[in-house]
């Protein structure tokens, strides 16, 4: 993974302006997770006129609930000056072959993902500004943080520019939905999608399975099943630690929990055999940067998602961590 050794800037609230959407139609093409939030979020900034493509019958129920004026995803395509693509990254290439034509010159396509355009599973059509408005948080806190006056980080570029307000659109865009507040850095598509493959992949994973390990050996060793839930994470004190990361730095919130803390971690870490770590992590980049990823997730999606069972018995609530937390919440 290569970056360019250029600064990366850092937009603000006072590089956006709203005035740009003024007489526009925003689509939002897609109502679900990341849809919802930013059509409301869009809706009261009152830039522009939001409507919202949905093909989805239960997605287009709860826009109308919402007040939403509803058309399928190629008739909100066409109306639209501003279209936000906000359909699953596995499905963008075979929407796309249906919105595509319905596209006008010079309008602008929002991605909030750069998979499909790292990969190469989209052609957008010339004459369109095709920019990448990636929020780095899930919907629920985006709304909450709108209504709370706070914002988000998102990353923010220009794919294709088409128009020379293609920039001054995709900031105006980022500040109404309430991310400017906060900042969005400029990043490129590539960068964006190898970034967030990245950290689900090689990092997610160990943090999980070091969970699930801690719990399982405690458990082992008679430790109290709703004692060690409660160390782990659901005391919130593992949130805050990370939290206090993103505001003082790394090492800054490593030394704030105490001596015994620090050195209880320094020795831990340190029996660790972070290469073998390292190792596993380098291999999923080379997946995920030479495309076989994205191969087997779009495989995965044409033969209609075989492995969401699996996934689904895997993740399902019939288990001690899952009815531990149950019995904690009921307390």
């Amino acid at each position: 993974m290569t970056f360019p050794a250029r600064q990366r800037r850092l937009l603000r609230d006072e590089d956006g302006d709203l005035a740009v959407l003024e007489g526009r139609t925003i689509a939002v093409l897609g109502y679900g997770l990341l849809g919802r939030p930013l059509a409301l979020n869009l809706r009261e900034t009152g830039a522009g006129t939001v409507i919202v493509g949905s093909d989805d019958p239960p997605s287009s129920a709860q826009a109308v609930a919402d007040g939403f004026v509803v058309e399928s995803l190629a008739e909100a395509t066409a109306a639209a000056d501003v279209a936000l693509l906000l359909v699953p990254d596995e499905a963008q290439p075979e929407v796309m072959e249906r919105i595509a034509p319905r596209l006008r010159p010079g309008s602008t396509l929002l991605f909030a993902s750069g998979y499909a355009l790292a990969y190469d599973l989209v052609s957008p059509p010339p004459g369109v500004n095709i920019v990448l408005f990636a929020p780095r948080m899930s919907g629920d806190p985006i709304r909450a943080r709108f209504l709370a006056g706070q914002g988000f980080l998102s990353y923010v570029g220009v794919e294709q520019e088409a128009t020379p307000d293609a920039w001054p659109i995709l900031l105006a865009v980022a500040k109404a939905s309430g991310s400017l507040r906060h900042g969005a850095l400029e990043m490129t598509a590539r960068d964006e999608a190898l970034l967030d493959l990245f950290v689900e992949q090689a990092f997610g994973p160990w943090l999980g399975a070091a969970l699930l390990s801690a719990f399982h050996v405690g458990m082992e060793a008679g430790l109290p099943p709703l004692g060690l839930l409660l160390e782990l994470y659901m005391s919130g004190e593992m949130s805050e630690t990370l939290g206090q990361m993103a505001r003082d730095g790394f090492l800054p919130a490593t030394k704030a929990h105490g001596f015994a803390a620090a050195f209880g971690g320094m020795t831990g870490s340190l029996a660790i055999d972070r290469e073998q770590m390292a190792e596993q992590m380098r291999t999923a980049l080379r997946e995920i940067e030479s495309g076989e990823f994205a191969r087997a997730l779009q495989d995965e999606y044409a033969s209609g998602y075989p492995c969401r069972e699996f996934l689904d018995r895997m993740l399902g609530e019939d288990d001690v961590i899952s009815r531990t937390e149950a019995a904690y919440r009921r307390l």
